[in-house]
């Protein structure tokens, strides 16, 4: 590879994005810089799946758990903190593995973001409050009323990106639509996108052990230990709301475990969706490709 290259690395929750992106780094010498805005913080372990430490040992990995949950931190204030950290990669290094499953977040670096107005903390804890009072379906009929264009597009089942848009709506004034879509800056790296693709039985089944595992590591002291924090936007995550609710007597311990596998199998159900949308050109890859077979393949991509 003659360019500056950032390798690309997505997939649905539980795919094995981690394992992959391992392999790839100490194939190609490079290091791992993560999207996925689940595993920013430190305070979130076992239900946000954090890379084991060892493997973290293995490869470097940058932006896992560099933040406290009572840090307010959005998708525009990553692409400026991981371009910065790419812009200095560089300098030495030729090759960087960007993974994780929040699309969003990759789009942020690969193709940079449109630009919209701030919203105040307020209004997103106004929104994030109402949300948990009244469900979601109150903040998509507010959505459908001041930017119909968007709520038509939109992933209308995401709680995020309905509470995205409904604060530029009410913070500016204006549609969120009318913010989309602008001249974006050319990034000084070429992309090469892998994603991993795998049978959705085969997916489920992982989601459901995967979950099991949380429990028996200690997800439900976890959660306790952060119930405290629970109106926090970074806290509004499969694995920990369910369980929040059982805290709360709502729902038995049971069906807080199956109500977070089926919504963990829900978000890779987006996910798949956001990979088929945005990632038409991705070299689609199996979780369980050999070295021998991601070398040649890496020599292919050169």
């Amino acid at each position: 590879m003659n360019k500056k290259t950032l390798i690309t690395v997505s997939g649905p929750t539980a795919s094995g994005k981690t394992a992959l992106a391992i392999r790839l780094a100490n194939l190609v010498d490079g290091e791992i810089f993560s999207c996925d805005s689940r595993q920013f913080y430190k305070e979130m372990t076992i239900g946000t799946a954090v890379p084991e430490k060892e493997e973290l040992e293995q490869a470097t990995h940058h932006f896992v758990q560099h933040l406290s949950i009572h840090e307010p931190y959005s998708v525009g204030k990553y692409e400026h903190d991981a371009m910065e950290a790419l812009t200095h990669y560089f300098e030495n290094k030729d090759i960087a593995i960007l993974v994780g499953g929040s699309g969003l977040y990759m789009q942020a670096v690969t193709e940079g973001l449109d630009i919209f107005p701030d919203v105040s903390e307020t209004i997103r804890s106004e929104l994030g409050e109402r949300y948990r009072t009244y469900g979601l379906a109150n903040l998509q009929e507010e959505l459908k009323v001041l930017d119909p264009e968007y709520h038509n597009k939109v992933d209308i089942n995401n709680p995020s990106r309905v509470m995205r848009a409904l604060g530029v709506c009410l913070s500016s004034g204006k549609t969120y639509s009318s913010f989309l879509g602008k001249p974006k800056p050319k990034r000084p790296f070429q992309t090469i996108a892998l994603t991993i693709d795998i049978q959705r039985d085969l997916l489920y089944d992982q989601i459901n052990q995967r979950v099991d595992d949380m429990i028996t590591k200690g997800l439900l002291q976890e959660a306790h230990q952060l119930y405290a924090f629970r109106n926090l936007n970074a806290l509004q995550t499969v694995g920990y709301k369910e369980l929040f609710d059982f805290f709360d007597e709502k729902i038995s311990l049971e069906k807080a475990v199956n109500d977070i596998k089926q919504h963990t199998r829900n978000f890779a159900k987006r996910q798949l969706t956001w990979v088929r949308r945005k990632e038409k050109n991705a070299i689609r890859i199996k979780p369980s490709i050999t070295k021998n077979e991601l070398s040649k393949l890496f020599k292919k991509m050169a």
